[in-house]
């Protein structure tokens, strides 16, 4: 019997759940775990637009802005007005985002090393690979 979606969907819950204990131990309240797709991808990029973000992150704008609005509400992020065209909106990092970066990667590091600690390095290249092959 195929189980794909069964199993990713089984890894997905508890890779949450290692995500929120994580957070609480840390003492992050507010925080789940999708804000930590907008969070990497700012991270990386600095500042996007709410359609950058959603492109990036493969949700539709609408829910990112829900996810930007807590975002905003818990201070990880601002929005910021486009110098260049007045119709544009970034969104940004702010001080408490950067301070907290620190802990996301070592979450983001202790949940990928138990995720992939039973395979080899070729088994974790080809899982990748698959996983964005479905995607």
């Amino acid at each position: 019997m195929k189980q794909a979606l069964s199993l990713i969907s089984k890894i997905h819950d508890k890779g949450n759940r290692f995500i929120i204990e994580q957070l609480n131990s840390n003492g992050i309240d507010g925080l789940v775990p999708s804000h930590g797709d907008i969070l990497a991808v700012l991270y990386a990029d600095g500042k996007l637009t709410m359609k950058d973000i959603a492109e990036k992150i493969h949700r539709t704008k609408p829910t990112v802005t829900v996810l930007v609005d807590k975002l905003e509400k818990l201070g990880f992020v601002r929005r910021e007005k486009s110098t260049d065209d007045y119709r544009v909106t970034f969104i940004v990092l702010t001080e408490k985002a950067r301070t907290f970066k620190a802990v996301f990667e070592k979450i983001s590091d202790d949940l990928n090393k138990m995720i992939y600690k039973n395979l080899s390095e070729d088994e974790a290249v080809i899982l990748d690979r698959l996983l964005e092959k479905i995607l």
